[in-house]
């Protein structure tokens, strides 16, 4: 299945990466200044969690296009339980 966002979910998914991006980079600046541990453990944390929306936002699209395929009978020959399947291990992926 193709991953196809677009408009808020895009900017919202996109968003949410930069900001790990820019956390992971303070973390790593933090790690090589010396600084406290529970300043780069709090840091970590954070950057956890913005990746971690990105991911169940990506994965709750991809929920949505799979249950329209369904609907639509277009799942490129894979069948509505394969596909749950799939989609069930994306998520637990993250759990």
């Amino acid at each position: 299945m193709e991953l196809d966002l677009e408009g808020a979910s895009l900017k919202s998914v996109l968003n949410r990466l930069r900001r790990a991006q820019g956390q992971i980079s303070g973390v790593i600046r933090m790690i090589e200044e010396g600084r406290d541990c529970e300043d780069v453990v709090t840091q970590l944390a954070a950057a956890s969690r913005a990746l971690d929306r990105a991911g169940f936002a990506i994965i709750a699209t991809g929920l949505q296009q799979c249950v329209a395929d369904i609907e639509s009978g277009r799942r490129n020959g894979e069948d509505a339980e394969a596909m749950r399947a799939r989609m069930e291990r994306l998520f637990l992926s993250l759990a």
